[in-house]
């Protein structure tokens, strides 16, 4: 409804009422014209009808939705269900186009408008998160692992000669992979243990850039968010290390936006050395469904780079499911759930404690992990070898999710890569433990859950322990015999 049609609806119903619903109309579109104006997240969250409309009035700007078009190429966002056309909000063309993923369609004003918008607003929240110096980013509907591949794929092209990434050790395989798919050899550089921590040995990544000479190192690729013991690289220091020897660097920022630690560490980097570009997930981050990244950096050009290297035209879903959920949080929203998330990481923090301590166990001391905790679980190993995993497998039947159980010894090969205690991003580290985190949504409730199932869990097979001890007969010893293979041992 524009204002002539205003004008004429007063001549059907009483002139005071159309004006009431011009009034409200305007409510709505002065929202709008804010967002189209300053390109950023409202502070407070639109409500669904402000969103509907606004979406409305993009799929209107998009040559499928036009009346009377007539098309006649490959390509012309026809849709057989009118329930994908829903689902979608009749946005069918997708974004970019074939040469780059961020440029403009002339068939999809609406969908390019909407691509635009939806980088302008992740951008200002990347700033207000704690990366302030941020120059671009833009959504790409690949989740974390395939962004990074494409970010590697950029930078071929400005060091051909380049075949090794050196990587500080995060047992995590989708980042791994990122590198073998985009054709490079990781050189896997293994943490050292500080206290109860696993942190970056910054002089051992050194050691191996003059070891390979600089000359043939793609880039150094660090992590940001990691499951606890292992904590966030020491990101100023590598980035340092990129600066003196002029090497690309590369930051698994995967569900780091959700905390300030995380993007503090990013922002000093960036200051005191280099770091090319850093990757988070969109649903680990924005609570949306899985399939997009942001990948963000502090030098236009290159980030413009990396888009232009994507190829074809790419999906809007996980553009659109971003901006509705910024749309609805608002700024204020948003830094509430960041906000909570930090108070239920003490409470999660401070349960762990009392209940390690309750079974003999004890919470790792790990600091400098914002997200992550680890329990320690030596008493359940000694009850029996099987007992570690075993208690993973009863979280996951008892509807307990998330929480990972990191046996002894574990191995490992990726791509043909040996990995020695895999899923402890460490060789050999201390001690057995259970991870759980406290990631952005999560509630008291679920805290207050997941302990008293843990706890049932513990005492069954502390029970059970106790009854298989009780009924066996007695170990032979193995005096005599020096292998201890009598005993089972070795």
């Amino acid at each position: 409804m524009n204002s002539e049609n205003f004008s004429l609806s007063e001549k059907i119903v009483s002139t005071s009422y159309i004006r009431q619903g011009s009034q409200a109309r305007r409510g709505h579109e002065q929202l709008i014209r804010r967002l189209l104006e300053q390109g950023k997240c409202p502070e407070e969250g639109w409500t669904e009808s402000t969103i509907e409309l606004f979406l409305s009035e993009l799929a209107l700007m998009d040559s499928n939705n036009f009346l009377g078009n007539c098309g006649v190429g490959e390509r012309e966002g026809r849709v057989a269900s009118s329930l994908v056309a829903r689902r979608n909000y009749r946005l069918i063309h997708g974004i970019g186009r074939s040469g780059d993923i961020a440029a403009i369609q002339p068939k999809a004003a609406g969908s390019s408008l909407l691509n635009k918008l939806t980088n302008s607003v992740v951008l200002d929240i990347l700033k207000l998160t704690g990366v302030r110096s941020v120059a671009s980013c833009f959504v790409v509907p690949m989740a974390t692992g395939m962004s990074l591949t494409l970010c590697f794929l950029t930078l071929r092209h400005r060091r051909p000669k380049a075949r090794y990434i050196i990587w500080p050790r995060i047992d995590q395989k989708s980042c791994f992979k990122a590198m073998i798919t985009a054709g490079f050899e990781p050189v896997v550089v293994e943490n050292v243990l500080e206290g109860d921590e696993l942190r970056t040995d910054v002089e051992a990544v050194e050691r191996k850039i003059e070891e390979l000479g600089a000359e043939n190192v793609l880039c150094v690729h660090s992590t940001t968010s990691c499951f606890a013991p292992r904590v966030p690289d020491r990101l100023e220091e590598l980035a340092s290390l990129c600066a003196k020897h002029n090497i690309p660097h590369i930051v698994n920022n995967a569900y780091g936006v959700q905390s300030s630690k995380c993007m503090h560490l990013i922002q000093q980097g960036a200051r005191i050395g280099r770091i090319d570009a850093f990757v988070q997930s969109l649903d680990k981050n924005f609570m949306v469904p899985v399939g997009g990244a942001i990948i963000a950096g502090f030098d236009e050009s290159f980030i413009q780079e990396i888009s232009k290297m994507y190829p074809g035209r790419a999906s809007a879903a996980p553009s659109l499911d971003v901006l509705i959920t910024l749309l609805t949080l608002g700024a204020s929203g948003y830094k509430k759930l960041l906000s909570e998330r930090k108070e239920i990481y003490l409470f999660l923090s401070q349960e762990l404690k009392s209940l390690a301590s309750a079974h003999g166990e004890r919470l790792l001391h790990t600091p400098h992990n914002p997200i992550s905790l680890a329990m320690s679980l030596d008493g359940l190993q000694a009850e029996s070898d099987k007992a570690v995993t075993q208690l993973g497998s009863m979280l996951f039947t008892r509807q307990v999710s998330g929480a990972r159980v990191i046996p002894l010894g574990k191995e490992q090969t990726i791509s043909g890569h040996r990995f020695l205690g895999f899923m402890s991003h460490s060789e050999a580290y201390p001690c057995p433990y259970l991870n759980a985190a406290s990631a952005v949504g999560i509630t008291r409730e679920d805290v207050t859950l997941c302990i008293k199932r843990l706890d049932k869990c513990l005492k069954t097979l502390k029970k059970e322990g106790n009854a298989a001890q009780s009924s066996s007969p007695a170990e032979p010893s193995s005096q005599g015999d020096p292998t201890g293979e009598s005993d089972g041992r070795s």
